[in-house]
């Protein structure tokens, strides 16, 4: 139960007066027209855990139990693309000395070697999807930082965790190691083979370094050999000289990788001129590269001032071209990345919020549009989860339900009060105290 509507336990129900984003939504009875910010009003149909029908609200009133939801928002569950759940919550014991990503960096790497044990992963993993279940998170694809010894304590750990939240969040995972690392032909093979292992997904940090064409042939080969997938940390900087991404694609095209590869961040195609960013996106296009940007972790990293010096306002947002990117026909997807970590001091795993904020960070906006698929429908693909991440006729009854009617109200406030159905049914939105951790500290 919320403040604005009652869900029931009923097997078969039908929420009525709906008002859905119509990009996310397939599989129509009839036809229905958008409004002028691209929303539907429908009727949904639910029985069985599933989405039996939607239909233009008003158009197939039955005889079964039904909610009117008064023009309230319904959207399929969140899918993350991007996060570092092995990370979250060390902020409490190791701040960022001063907000730069360097700082980031070092701190980070200070409190995994003397904090990350099974114990210490394990709880504070599960809390952040606690969290990010509770806010109505269906599927989240997470960076794991794999530099030895600590990928032998953080993967079987992942593993066991993917296990306990089968059927609530599904999970997948990628080493997180600097490229550099590849350079060592043991360490090389073994995290290949524990890719493998695991069902991971093979990745790396990239910047600007004289040998990335090698390394890059070293892990994309690794890749075909193994059969494993590739998604990369790429150009987290704001020097114009980053140019990795193009790296990335040309090593792509030039190894006929073949399969749809997952680039992040991408930050400094923002401040290269123009004739390199055209080069670099028909490079993407023609290596079937989709990008997950991060406007939030972006923001609070990027144009910092270097230690020692006095503050300064940030000159640049520190976001890579989205729109660019979307208008050349690359898939876009948006992410939370680091929640209460070194690297963003905030953050909750809330899709809602992400959303909220890439809106207004890099103007997804006037109108909307279909944008609201780079939170749900376009990471869902690119995870290779074809149920997740929209509503569709015989899709699971996975939704989170607003009170808002309309961007407008839903931008204008935080969206705490929202109900959030998985499989038909309400769960418990409550989030996990911080005080749950307080033993890690």
């Amino acid at each position: 139960m919320t403040s604005f509507c009652t869900l029931l336990d009923d097997e078969t129900f039908r929420l009525r007066n709906a008002t859905v984003p119509a990009c996310l939504v397939d599989g129509l009875s009839a036809a229905s027209e958008p409004d002028l910010d691209g929303l539907l009003s429908l009727d949904l149909l639910v029985s069985d855990g599933h989405i039996e029908t939607i239909t233009p609200a008003g158009t197939n009133a039955g005889s079964e139990p039904s909610v009117d939801l008064d023009a309230s928002m319904v959207w399929p569950c969140f899918v993350d693309l991007h996060t570092h759940i092995d990370k979250g919550h060390i902020w409490p014991r190791r701040r960022n000395p001063d907000g730069t990503r360097a700082g980031a960096l070092s701190s980070t790497g200070d409190d995994r070697a003397a904090n990350w044990t099974v114990e210490d992963v394990r709880t504070r993993m599960n809390f952040s999807l606690e969290s990010a279940y509770a806010h109505g998170t269906a599927a989240i694809r997470t960076h794991l930082d794999s530099t030895p010894p600590q990928h032998k304590i953080s993967w079987p750990v992942f593993s066991e965790l993917r296990e306990t939240w089968a059927g609530r969040i599904d999970l997948q995972a990628v080493c997180l190691e600097p490229i550099r690392g590849y350079a060592d032909p043991k360490f090389a093979t073994e995290i290949a083979d524990m890719m493998v292992e695991y069902g991971g997904i093979m990745g790396a940090v990239l910047n600007v370094q004289e040998d990335t064409d090698a390394l890059l042939d070293i892990v994309i080969g690794l890749a075909i050999d193994k059969g494993l997938e590739l998604d990369f940390h790429v150009d987290e900087m704001g020097d114009p000289a980053a140019n990795s991404f193009d790296h990335i694609a040309e090593a792509l095209i030039r190894n006929d990788f073949g399969k749809p590869v997952n680039v992040g961040h991408c930050c400094s195609l923002a401040i290269r001129p123009q004739a390199e960013i055209d080069h670099a996106l028909d490079l993407a296009l023609e290596a079937n590269m989709r990008v997950v940007g991060l406007p939030m972790c972006n923001m609070y990293l990027q144009d910092r001032p270097p230690p020692g010096a006095p503050p300064h306002t940030p000159r640049w947002r520190g976001v890579t071209i989205l729109h660019e990117m979307k208008a050349r026909g690359l898939a876009v997807a948006i992410s939370s990345d680091n929640t209460r970590d070194p690297f963003y001091a905030y953050g909750d795993l809330d899709g809602a919020e992400v959303f909220t904020q890439a809106v207004r960070i890099a103007h997804l906006d006037h109108p909307v549009g279909d944008w609201p698929a780079a939170i749900t429908r376009t990471p869902a693909d690119t995870m290779g989860l074809p149920d997740k991440g929209r509503l569709k006729e015989g899709g699971p009854a996975d939704m989170v339900i607003f009170s808002a009617r309309s961007y407008s109200e839903f931008f204008s406030r935080p969206q705490h009060d929202r109900a959030v159905m998985r499989a038909g049914r309400g769960i418990d939105t409550m989030p996990p105290d911080y005080r749950a951790l307080d033993n890690r500290y």
